[in-house]
């Protein structure tokens, strides 16, 4: 399901009674842990940066800029951070919990749109997606239209995201996006386990096999050529093999 794009620009919060926390997974990424965690700051209660054994300044820089800092003794993965950021949202008796990247991928502005509909409960979980319109993709400081993702990482998402829907009746058009809001009620239902990248599609199973109401809304993306550093076909193989696992050995 997608969401009325001008709907965030309707709802209005107030940050004493709803408790949303901001979630940044970061692993050496102080040159953008900073400017997210400030741009961040402005529509949550509080920012978490979960720093994945960074060796840089990452966690110095995060906590300048105002964030709290959970550091990992040793970069243990994706997955691993994912499950710090709910158990840290989950203690903290968050209503609302948005993860977005710390790398500069995600615009911190487009928090409100994620947020809309769960404050209008909507939905209990909220996907940012790349491929919705008029979401722009930017690549550097030009922009472009959003089919001139590299045609290898864009087919990789595709077919993901179509093993994904494969047989379901939500279906989503970004599967592997790692912008998100989640609810109260599902934190309190889903405990990811997962270790790597796979964890995003796990949680959007296993929110589907619970019932969730899952929701789609377009956002942003800058792509910088820091931004990753996996190899994408074996990240994209082992995305999918942990799809077809999950859908076929359901617990």
């Amino acid at each position: 399901m997608s969401c009325d794009r001008s709907l965030s620009a309707r709802v209005r919060w107030d940050k004493s009674r709803y408790k949303i926390i901001a979630a940044i997974p970061a692993y050496n990424e102080a040159g953008f842990i900073g400017e997210v965690v400030s741009k961040a700051k402005r529509f949550v209660n509080e920012v978490v940066v979960i720093d994945d054994g960074s060796t840089d300044n990452t966690a110095r820089t995060a906590r300048s800029a105002g964030a709290i800092v959970i550091a990992h003794n040793a970069n243990k993965g994706y997955g691993e951070a994912i499950k710090s950021c709910f158990k840290v949202a989950t203690m903290e008796g968050a209503d609302i919990l948005v993860i977005l990247d710390g790398d500069g991928q995600h615009d911190p502005n487009d928090i409100p749109k994620l947020l809309a509909p769960l404050l209008t409960k909507e939905a209990d979980m909220v996907i940012g997606s790349r491929f919705l319109p008029p979401a722009q993709l930017t690549q550097g400081t030009q922009q472009t239209q959003r089919t001139n993702i590299r045609r290898y990482r864009k087919f990789g998402i595709n077919t993901i995201t179509f093993l994904l829907n494969l047989g379901s009746k939500t279906r989503v058009s970004d599967a592997q996006s790692g912008f998100r809001a989640y609810s109260r009620r599902l934190l309190d239902a889903l405990s990811p386990t997962e270790k790597g990248m796979a964890a995003s599609v796990e949680i959007l199973i296993r929110a589907r096999e619970k019932g969730f109401v899952i929701a789609e809304v377009p956002i942003s993306c800058v792509y910088h050529s820091q931004s990753s550093s996996l190899n994408p076909v074996i990240h994209g193989l082992s995305v999918a093999l942990t799809v077809i696992k999950l859908r076929l050995f359901r617990h």
